[in-house]
């Protein structure tokens, strides 16, 4: 008996019935394959006649693939954010899931979905830990754990069945966030194969009719909005316990070709999807770009006063500054093309503008020293090998992100979060009262940079120098002051 003043929804209460084939079969049913894939499916079936039906497997114990049955599949995606500089909200009611399967209760059922006749892609996001070998799954005991073992039976029994016909292999699309996901994936199916000791034809088989093609995929998705879900509810017909919302902005980079493409009509709806030989300088464009920023604004804008993401793209000393740093230095270190760069940084800019989403500086410096290893470094040395003198902002976040660690400012504690090791060595080199020392100190660090950066050119006087304005100055005057002495260098 329903006792909310909304009826469930259900296929029948909004005229949807569960009629597309099953092309797709989805490992995960969380909110993000559920805002990412799903929606894009849903929009394929809409305006490109996919016409593809999705089965969905709960890859762990536990799951919502219940939450999921009840609702027949159905469920309401809420997209906010901007674009162009102008707010959106759209929602969209996702119908492309026709069938759910939990193989913790019924493993055969599963294997099933095998002899789908017109089954033709496997798509997955079993988290960063799903796409790994345990060698306790064995060929004949049931339910195997690990989510590449699973995938393995299910491919050996659609080789059976269909008695190795070349045209039924599976394009298989993971979309975990590992550099090289399906190459991993496939390399322990293939473990797998060996181990089971299933015979060499499946293995052929494997090799030679299904693909596998690596991914970036790149969408925010805070979920369900439990806190606001009255809001959301009171839009909505019917009552939805499945609710996701996410960020307007996605991207998924597949490694493929016309043959890919061919198979998918990505290129038949709005959205940025895109197909390409190499994906690394895509990876390589948002780990610098995206994540860059994010590390470059951290330490720089907790010191100069702001919380969030927005509040310091907002403000007009450092939403300047950061903007500067990804314009100016970080994308010109970049292969791809300078407009598809600057495109791309619209668009983060964009999403770090999102109001309605509250994402907090402090909430994203951890392991602040790693990260910029990784994020914001190669930029900084980049810059200047390309054009022989250092990048200002960037050797000025640079030293913010030194400062940071001494762990107080204005005597408020700050929220330095990093392993014990990396704190105290930071803390024990602040006790110096030399920034000409703190700086070659830091720097001369290899287990932090894997380098001694005192090697760099003029790295140690201008980190010495901006510690010194930091300190004495605060973040706009000091910042004013040093770009004045090396803006003519």
């Amino acid at each position: 008996m329903e006792t909310t003043k909304y009826k469930r929804l259900s296929r029948e209460r909004v005229g949807i019935p569960a009629q597309l084939p099953i092309k797709i079969v989805q490992y995960g049913e969380g909110n993000f394959l559920r805002a990412f894939v799903d929606y894009l499916v849903n929009k394929m079936n809409a305006e490109a006649n996919f016409n593809a039906g999705v089965a969905v497997i709960q890859p762990l114990a536990g799951g919502m693939i219940n939450i999921l049955d009840e609702q027949d599949g159905l469920y309401n995606l809420f997209m906010k954010g901007v674009k162009q500089g102008k707010e959106i909200q759209e929602t969209e009611l996702i119908s492309c899931i026709q069938k759910s399967y939990d193989p913790y209760i019924d493993y055969k059922a599963y294997l099933q979905l095998a002899k789908e006749e017109q089954l033709e892609f496997l798509i997955s996001n079993t988290t960063e830990a799903g796409i790994a070998y345990n060698g306790e799954d064995k060929f004949q005991q049931y339910p195997h754990q690990s989510f590449p073992a699973k995938v393995t039976a299910l491919l050996y029994e659609r080789f059976k069945h269909f008695k190795g016909n070349p045209d039924k292999g599976l394009t298989i699309i993971p979309c975990e966030l590992i550099n090289h996901n399906a190459d991993n994936l496939k390399k322990i199916i293939l473990q797998y194969a060996k181990s089971w000791e299933l015979e060499q034809n499946f293995v052929d088989w494997v090799n030679e009719h299904n693909s596998f093609h690596n991914t970036l995929v790149d969408r925010i998705v805070p979920g369900y909005p439990k806190d606001d879900i009255e809001q959301y509810q009171d839009q909505l017909e019917f009552e939805d316990t499945l609710i996701v919302s996410a960020e307007v902005f996605l991207l998924w980079v597949i490694e493929g070709d016309g043959k890919l493409k061919s198979r998918i009509p990505f290129n038949k709806i709005d959205e940025n999807v895109l197909i390409v030989d190499d994906l690394q300088p895509y990876r390589t464009r948002k780990v610098r770009i995206l994540n860059g920023a994010h590390t470059t604004m951290v330490p720089f804008s907790i010191l100069f006063g702001n919380d969030t993401v927005k509040e310091t793209v907002d403000h007009g000393f450092t939403g300047k500054f950061i903007k500067e740093a990804v314009f100016e230095e970080i994308n010109p270190t970049l292969s791809l093309p300078p407009e598809e760069l600057d495109s791309f940084a619209e668009e983060v800019f964009d999403r770090f503008r999102n109001p309605f989403i509250k994402h907090q500086l402090s909430s994203i410096a951890l392991n602040s020293i790693s990260k910029f290893k990784v994020r914001v470094l190669p930029s900084l040395l980049g810059f200047q090998q390309k054009f022989d003198r250092l990048p200002l902002r960037l050797t000025f976040a640079f030293a913010c992100l030194i400062r940071f660690y001494d762990g107080k400012w204005k005597g408020e504690s700050l929220p330095v979060k990093d392993d014990e090791a990396t704190v105290s060595t930071l803390k024990k080199i602040w006790e110096s009262h030399s920034y000409n020392e703190i700086a070659k100190n830091v720097l001369s660090k290899t287990e932090f940079w894997d380098s001694d950066l005192n090697e760099i050119p003029g790295l140690k006087q201008h980190i010495a120098y901006a510690l010194e304005l930091i300190d004495n100055k605060g973040i706009e005057s000091g910042y004013e002051a040093f770009s004045e002495k090396f803006s003519s260098n």
